[in-house]
């Protein structure tokens, strides 16, 4: 791992809007553009919450450029450049990295189950490829593989391995691999009910589906846990916290779709297999909402 730029901070990992069945730009740009507003550290494009499985690659392409064009230098874009094939992850990456991305966001390949040494070498074929940090996404709750701690340590020291989307929910693991790699290996949280913990065992991030529809209180929270403020934190996760959950009762990105409609920003629409939520659903996510104070009751 050579010396590359720490993305801290609220990082979102954005939806991606569509209005019968495409792309929506002007929704998509109007949504960066509010996100920056209300104090989003970093821009994520085209991850899961951006329901990359069901872009092609040539929609792919255009979210990330439009996520490049609208952020404007203002915050940095880390692009999902994630897939189980690691020929098209190269493509994807090498895209993202010409159109000016500041980083990268690699899955771990799902469905396939490679093993920790197909999972090194997978990474080591997109990090010889590009030259911009790469971010491994380690969500095994949607990719069914876990990497160890000792595949990241390989992995960290190869020149553009910087970090880590820790989608595990379990908090031992950030101090495991803070141990392993150095306080300096960039750990970003994957799980936003968990990022309180995340950050007390030394993160240094979140990306955070709840930043859609939350832009300004996720910022906030982790502020103040960079600034080691905890009370104000436990404070704003009290707050978020019955969002956080209601956010993911239905599958990602389906019940932050609908909190983004309640706000005007965007229709609910997801592509199939996705689904809208559920009239509970919405009950619940308004509930949270008003909690949150992001709507009246």
């Amino acid at each position: 791992m050579t010396t590359h730029r720490l993305f801290t901070g609220s990082l979102t990992a954005l939806v991606t809007p569509f209005r019968d069945g495409k792309l929506d730009e002007a929704a998509f740009r109007g949504h960066v553009a509010w996100q920056i507003e209300n104090g989003t550290h970093g821009l994520v494009p085209v991850g899961t919450t951006g329901e990359s499985p069901t872009l092609t690659h040539d929609e792919h392409k255009q979210v990330v450029a439009w996520c490049i064009a609208e952020a404007r230098g203002k915050v940095p874009v880390v692009a999902g450049a994630g897939s189980n094939n690691t020929a098209e992850a190269i493509d994807l990456a090498r895209h993202a990295e010409e159109a000016g991305a500041d980083g990268l966001l690699v899955v771990t390949p799902y469905y396939n189950k490679p093993t920790q040494e197909g999972l090194y070498q997978h990474f080591k074929a997109i990090n010889d490829a590009v030259g911009i940090p790469i971010l491994i996404y380690n969500i095994p709750g949607r990719s069914v593989i876990d990497m160890s701690v000792d595949t990241m340590k390989r992995l960290s020291e190869l020149k553009n391995i910087t970090g880590v989307k820790d989608a595990t929910a379990n908090v031992a693991r950030v101090s495991l691999q803070r141990e392993a790699m150095g306080p300096e290996f960039n750990q970003l949280s994957g799980e936003d009910a968990t990022a309180l913990g995340f950050m007390a065992h030394g993160g240094h991030g979140c990306i955070s589906v709840t930043a859609n529809v939350a832009p300004k209180l996720c910022s906030e929270f982790q502020e103040a846990c960079l600034r080691g403020d905890y009370k104000a934190a436990l404070a704003i996760q009290d707050r978020l916290m019955p969002l956080h959950t209601a956010l993911f009762v239905e599958t990602n990105p389906s019940p932050a779709k609908y909190g983004l409609s309640i706000l005007g920003r965007m229709s609910e629409e997801t592509r199939l297999p996705l689904v809208p939520v559920t009239e509970a659903t919405k009950r619940q996510m308004r509930a949270a909402m008003v909690h949150a104070g992001l709507i009246n009751a």
